[in-house]
């Protein structure tokens, strides 16, 4: 491995639950040892209540994230790009890690419906870790 640490930048277009969740899942679980981004295409004004209180189950906090609008130089910074439903939105560049989760959007659901969602997340965070760390 290099001396400098991998970094990864989660994108979906609301930066506000799927991206969040996984940053949140990548900042624990790497313990330091990934740089990690998140951000959005169209970001939102806050975060999803439902995803912040089904990360908080998981004993990590998300609260004080903000959504953050998806800038090319974040995604040049990165040598991962996972996007998650931004589609088109996301700049492309050459060199770079490429991943799209197909994940439903947790918008308007309830913590319920998100659970599920953030327990996917979680097993594709922990793949992608072992990866970058590989």
């Amino acid at each position: 491995m290099s001396d400098t640490k991998p970094s990864v930048i989660f994108v979906c277009v609301h930066n506000a639950g799927r991206s969040q969740m996984a940053a949140g899942y990548m900042t624990h679980l790497s313990q330091g040892r990934v740089e990690v981004r998140s951000a959005g295409s169209m970001p939102a004004d806050q975060i999803n209540p439902a995803a912040v209180e089904a990360m908080l189950e998981e004993g990590i906090d998300i609260r004080k994230e903000q959504p953050k609008v998806l800038t090319p130089e974040a995604v040049q910074a990165s040598d991962a790009v996972i996007t998650m439903g931004c589609g088109d939105a996301c700049p492309y560049y050459p060199g770079k890690r490429y991943e799209d989760w197909k994940l439903e959007d947790p918008a308007g659901q309830g913590v319920e419906a998100v659970r599920p969602i953030r327990d996917d997340i979680r097993g594709r965070v922990e793949a992608l870790l072992a990866d970058l760390l590989a």
